[in-house]
C-alpha cells in the first residue's frame, strides 16, 4: 500500500474527503518526526511506538573493494517497534 491508497482508506473508512484525510496524515507524520527529532517517542497503546536509537560507530568493508576497511560513523536511527495489538492482528 503506498500513500494514495492509505489516504483512500482513511477517507472511505473515516467518511471524510481524500483531500482532509491527505492533511490529516501529513500532519500525523509531521508530528511523529518532530517528536522524534527532539529526541521523543511516540507510543500509540495497542498499536506501536516510534523511537530513536543512537547507533554506535564502528568499521565496515567497502562492497566496492571487501579488502578496504572503513569507518562507519555513529548515527541515529529512527525504529518502530509494533504493539501487541497490531501483533495479533497480523497474526490472525
Amino acid at each position: 500500500m503506498n500513500k494514495a491508497e492509505l489516504v483512500a482508506s482513511i477517507a472511505e473508512k473515516s467518511n471524510v474527503t481524500k483531500k482532509d484525510a491527505e492533511n490529516v496524515l501529513n500532519a500525523f507524520m509531521e508530528a511523529v518526526q518532530e517528536a522524534l527529532a527532539k529526541g521523543d517517542k511516540v507510543q500509540l497503546v495497542g498499536f506501536g511506538t516510534f523511537e530513536v536509537r543512537d547507533r554506535k560507530a564502528r568499521e565496515g568493508r567497502n562492497p566496492r573493494n571487501p579488502e578496504e576497511v572503513i569507518q562507519i560513523p555513529a548515527s541515529k536511527a529512527p525504529v518502530f517497534k509494533a504493539g501487541k495489538g497490531l501483533k495479533e492482528a497480523v497474526n490472525k
